[in-house]
This record gives C-alpha cells, structure tokens and sequence, in this order.
C-alpha cells in the first residue's frame, strides 16, 4: 500500500509539472492557433536563468521571478519578430520555433555545460512532511509544487472564462476582425497572451529544478509531453490541460513503477485510445 501511495504521489508531482507547461501551451496552442514547439526550450530555459539568479543573489523567490519575467519576454520577442507575419502559416511556424529550440539549447549547453544543475529549493521547503498515511513521508517541495499547480491551475481558468481580457482572448480567436472592429488592439491582446504562456513555461522550469535536475534534453521530453497533455485533454482547455497531466503523470508513474520496459508504450497509448475515441481531446471543442 506504501508502495502505491508513494507512486501516486510521484505521479501528482509530474503531473503539476507537466499542467504547468501544458497550460502555457494550451493558451499559444490552442487558443491562437500557434504551434510553438520552442516551449519545451523555454521550460529549460527558466531553470537556467533561476540557477543563475540563485548562485548570484542566494534568492530563491528572486529566481523564480526573474525565470518568469525574462522567459515571457523571450516569447512576446519571438512572437513579435520572427512569427507575426506568419502566425497562420503552420509549417512556416513550426520551422522557426523548432529552429529557436535548437539555438537556445545549444547556446544553454554551451553557457551551462553538459552536466546537470538543480535549484535548491530554500529551507522551508526542504526535508520531508509526515503525510500521516502508511508512515509515508513524503518531500515537502514536492508538496509545493502540487500546491502551485493547483493555485496556478485555478487563476488561469477564472482569468480566462470569467474576466473582461479573457473574454477579449477568446473572442479574438474565434473572430479576429470583429473583435478588430470593437476598436480593440488584437495584436495587444495576442502578445499578451504569448508573454503569460511563456511565462508559464519559465515558472515550471525553474520549479522543476528544485525537484528534478537541468540537464540537455530536459527541453525535448517537456515538449513531448506537454504536447501529449495538450492533445490528450484538448486544445485551449485549463481544465482539460489539467486532467490530461493528471491521466498523464499518472499513468507513465505507475508504468515507471511496474512496467518500466514499456513506460513510454503505456503513455502513447493513452493518448492514442483517447484520439480514438474523442479526437477532440477530452474537453476540447470540436472544429
């Protein structure tokens, strides 16, 4: 019983992580219709820029906010300069923002080197917490992450379907030249909406690196399975990104935990029986 708990737990982890790469994803990729496949290159790249402002300031609230700041700003560049003009050209997109994952983690392994670096989190986060379950004690930040992704998951959603601006973003997806004509700036609105996905991204990096470390490669299985969170709970959901890392982080911990050979089997197959069955994904729209 121990046993299971424990994996359980391990799953919630990975899977707050995983929705808190997703939900920045959800809102580029499913709202906007953009396919930024640079955003697992930003998840590593906010643990970077969290290390660093560590090592430099020993401020470990200090380097989340500096990973969220300067993450968001890298996308709201990337979206302005290189994707503006061909937002609504898929392949055209995709080659760019595989292009700018490429260099940025070619340029983080050059800076940073090949081996791994973690964000030690600070003292009250440290150590384990007695659960009061089967004598489990589990690790405190991973605890806190679980939390974050839950505080996380519950403002985006209530910034998305119950404020002004989030009725603006959907409004604009669905019908860009009569929002337009409201007289309301959607390339505004849209960069905005870019800055919080990326920002959600450099967060989840630089709180990934307190649980797990910074290494090359990191980038490309964030990817990965943010895409399959994405396409599992349906594009543009909070909701939906948020059981599809649920169903996600779940499943590829217990197959981790008993059938390790075929784990990455077990996940795609997830994903695979859901498209069978509702294309959409879970709670996405149909087209």
């Amino acid at each position: 019983m121990d046993q299971i708990l424990t994996i359980g737990l391990n799953g919630l982890t990975v899977a707050s992580l995983y929705f808190l790469v997703a939900s920045g994803l959800t809102l580029i990729f499913g709202m906007m219709r953009i396919v930024n496949l640079a955003h697992g290159a930003f998840y590593l790249l906010g643990g970077y820029v969290a290390f660093s402002v560590l090592q430099g300031t020993e401020s470990w609230s200090l380097g989340l906010l500096a990973a969220l700041a300067a993450v968001g700003a890298v996308g709201v560049v990337m979206h302005q300069v290189l994707l503006r003009a061909i937002e609504h050209e898929d392949m055209r997109v995709a080659l760019v923002t595989i292009g700018v994952s490429l260099i940025l983690a070619d340029q983080l392994l050059v800076y940073y080197g090949g081996v791994a670096h973690s964000v030690v989190p600070p003292d009250f986060l440290s150590g384990g917490m007695e659960l009061g379950v089967a004598g489990i004690v589990y690790p405190r930040y991973r605890i806190f992450v679980l939390g974050l992704a839950i505080l996380v998951g519950i403002a985006l959603w209530l910034f998305i379907s119950r404020t002004r601006f989030g009725m603006i973003i959907r409004a604009g997806v669905d019908d860009r030249d009569m929002v337009s004509a409201t007289g309301i700036n959607v390339r505004v609105v849209f960069a905005a909406v870019f800055f919080i996905g990326s920002a959600l991204a450099g967060l989840a990096g630089a709180v990934g690196a307190g649980a797990f470390s910074l290494a090359p490669g990191t980038d490309v299985e964030y990817l990965l399975y943010s895409l399959i969170v994405v396409i599992v709970g349906g594009m543009g959901s909070i909701p939906g990104a948020a059981i599809g890392a649920l169903l996600v982080g779940l499943v590829s911990q217990f197959a981790l935990g008993y059938t390790p050979a075929v784990a990455s089997i077990v996940t795609f197959a997830l994903m695979i029986g859901v498209l069978a069955v509702r294309p959409q994904g879970l709670l996405g729209r149909t087209a």
